[in-house]
C-alpha cells in the first residue's frame, strides 16, 4: 500500500537534479516523493517528437533514472495522455500533491490547465514552479507595458533585469521509492524511442545525453571556448560553439545555471557574444508565448499568400545533401549523421531552400523538427521565420545568402567540406566552394564526374535571386510592414 499524503514530481522538459525547483520543493515538504515522467506518444504538447529528440529522450531519461538512484530514488515511466495519467498516479500512490516546472510553451501551458482541471475534483493539486527560462519572461516589457517585438530592445532591457539569483544546488538525498511496486513502472525501453532499424551510430558517436554531460560540456566550453567565442562562432570546421542546445531543450541544464557561470567569466568579448545568443533563445520563446501560431503560421500575415513551390524531388535533394552546393550539402549530411548542424551553416541552407528554391521556410522547419536532436519549438521556429523574412526581426527578403560566398568566407580551406562530402575533397581550395568552376582536366584529375559523383547544382544562384526578388515583390507593397 501507498504510503499516505505522497508527492509527484513531474519531469518534463527538466530532465536534472540541479537548478530543479520543483525537485528542491518536494524535498523541503519531507513527503515520499515519486519522481514520474509521462510519455505521451501522441504528442499533446508541440506536436509528435521527431525521430533524434526520441533517440536523446531515451538515452536522458537512462542519464536522469541512474542519478535518482544514486541518491536512494528512482524514475517512475508512465505511458498515455498526462491528465488521464496523472489522475490515476495520484490515486495509485496516494498523493495529494503534483509538483512540475513550467515549460513555457502555449502548449504547455494549454495542457497545465488541463491536467489542473482534471486533478481538483480528486483533491489532488497541481504546483507549477516558474523556472522555465533564465528569468521571468512577463517582466521583460516595453514601456507601454507590452512584450517586445523586436530583439535589440528586447536585449536591452533583458541584460538589465537578468539578475537570476544562484542555481539550487541538488539534493543529496531523496525518500525512497520502495512504497512503489516495480510494476508501476515502465521500462525505458518500452516507450521504443529508438529508431527501427538502427540508423543512431553517429548520433552515438558526437553526443552523451544527460546532466553530467551537459555540465561537463559547459566546463569545456567555459575553460576552452568562450573567450574566442565571438571569432570562431562562424567556423564550421572549429569546434567553437557551445554545443549546449540539446542539453538546455531537454533540462539536462538550465538555462539560469548556464546565463550565471557565463557572467561570472572574466569579461571578454567573447562571453557577451554568447550572453547574446542565451538573449536570443530568451526572446525566441518570448515569441512563441505571444504568438502560439507561429510554427505553423507567418508573423507577417502577407506571407499568407506567399507563392512557394510544391517541388519534392528539389525537397528531397536538399534534405539528403544533393543540392550540388558544397557548404549546404557538407550542412545537410552533417544533420542526418550527427542530429546536428552548424548554426552559420543553419543559415545558409535554409536562405538556399527558402530564397533560391522558393519552398516554404516550414518544409526546412519540419525536417529541423524530425533530424536535429536539440530541435526547440521557439528556436526552430524563429530561425526558419528569419530565414524566411516573414518573422520577427526576419531577415530583409532582399537579404539572400550565395552559399559559395559564404562557404569561401567561413570555411576558406574547405576543411568542412572536405568532412562531409569526401567525393570531391581532392579538389584544391580554389574549387571545392564551387566544382562546376573547374576546368574538366582538373576534375578527371581528382576522378570528379558531375552529375556521376557529385550533383549539378539543383539551381542556378542568379535565376534563383531574381525569381525570389520577383516573388517577394509580389507581396502588395502597402502590406509589407514591419512586424511591430
Amino acid at each position: 500500500m501507498a504510503t499516505p499524503d505522497s508527492v509527484i514530481v513531474w519531469f518534463r522538459r527538466d530532465l536534472r537534479l540541479h537548478d530543479n525547483p520543483a525537485l528542491l520543493h518536494a524535498v523541503k515538504l519531507q513527503r515520499p516523493i515519486t519522481p514520474l515522467f509521462i510519455w505521451d506518444e501522441a504528442g499533446t504538447t508541440d506536436g509528435p517528437t521527431g525521430a533524434a529528440s526520441r533517440w536523446w529522450l531515451h538515452h536522458s531519461l537512462h542519464a536522469l533514472d541512474q542519478a535518482l538512484q544514486v541518491r536512494g530514488s528512482r524514475l517512475v515511466i508512465q505511458q498515455g495522455p498526462p491528465a488521464q495519467t496523472l489522475i490515476q498516479a495520484a490515486d495509485r500512490f496516494n498523493a495529494q500533491t503534483v509538483l512540475c516546472n513550467r515549460v513555457g510553451e502555449p502548449d504547455w501551458d494549454r495542457l497545465d490547465r488541463t491536467v489542473e482541471a482534471a486533478l481538483g475534483p480528486i483533491g489532488v493539486s497541481l504546483v507549477r514552479l516558474d523556472m522555465d527560462g533564465i528569468l521571468d519572461l512577463d517582466t521583460v516589457r516595453n514601456q507601454s507595458g507590452k512584450p517586445y517585438q523586436i530583439f535589440t530592445p528586447f536585449w536591452k532591457n533583458f541584460q538589465t533585469l537578468a539578475s537570476p539569483s544562484p542555481p539550487l544546488p541538488a539534493p543529496q538525498a531523496l525518500p525512497s521509492t520502495d512504497f512503489i511496486p516495480a510494476e508501476a513502472s515502465a521500462a525505458i525501453e518500452e516507450l521504443s524511442l529508438l529508431p527501427r532499424p538502427r540508423w543512431d551510430a553517429g548520433l552515438a558517436a558526437n553526443w552523451t545525453p544527460g546532466e553530467a554531460s551537459a555540465r561537463k560540456q559547459l566546463e569545456h566550453f567555459l575553460a576552452d571556448a568562450l573567450d574566442e567565442y565571438h571569432q570562431t562562432r562562424d567556423t564550421p570546421a572549429q569546434p567553437g560553439t557551445s554545443r549546449l542546445s540539446p542539453h538546455l531543450h531537454f533540462g539536462e541544464i538550465s538555462p539560469r545555471e548556464v546565463w550565471v557561470r557565463v557572467q561570472n567569466a572574466p569579461p571578454s568579448q567573447g562571453m557577451r557574444s554568447f550572453a547574446r545568443q542565451l538573449g536570443w533563445r530568451e526572446f525566441s520563446r518570448s515569441i512563441l508565448r505571444q504568438h502560439p501560431e507561429s510554427p505553423l503560421r507567418p508573423l507577417r500575415p502577407e506571407f499568407e499568400g506567399f507563392p512557394w513551390r510544391t517541388a519534392p524531388e528539389a525537397l528531397a535533394a536538399w534534405q539528403q545533401g544533393q543540392t550540388g552546393y558544397p557548404i549546404v550539402d557538407a550542412g545537410m549530411r552533417e544533420l542526418w549523421q550527427t542530429g546536428w548542424m552548424h548554426n552559420r551553416v543553419r543559415m545558409i541552407v535554409g536562405s538556399l531552400l527558402v530564397k533560391h528554391m522558393l519552398i516554404s521556410w516550414a518544409e526546412g522547419a519540419a525536417w529541423f523538427w524530425d533530424t536535429l536532436v536539440d530541435a526547440d519549438l521557439a528556436n526552430n521556429t524563429m530561425g526558419w521565420q528569419w530565414v524566411g523574412g516573414c518573422g520577427a526581426d526576419a531577415a530583409p527578403y532582399f537579404r539572400i545568402f550565395n552559399p559559395v560566398t559564404q562557404s569561401r568566407k567561413f570555411d576558406p580551406q574547405g576543411h568542412y567540406i572536405r568532412r562531409w562530402i569526401p567525393e570531391i575533397g581532392e579538389l584544391p581550395n580554389a574549387l571545392i566552394h564551387s566544382p562546376w568552376d573547374a576546368p574538366s582536366d582538373v576534375l578527371a584529375q581528382h576522378q570528379v564526374t558531375l552529375g556521376r559523383d557529385y550533383p549539378n547544382p539543383i539551381v542556378d544562384l542568379g535565376t534563383g535571386r531574381r525569381r525570389a526578388l520577383f516573388a517577394f515583390a509580389s507581396l502588395k507593397k502597402d502590406r509589407f510592414q514591419g512586424f511591430e
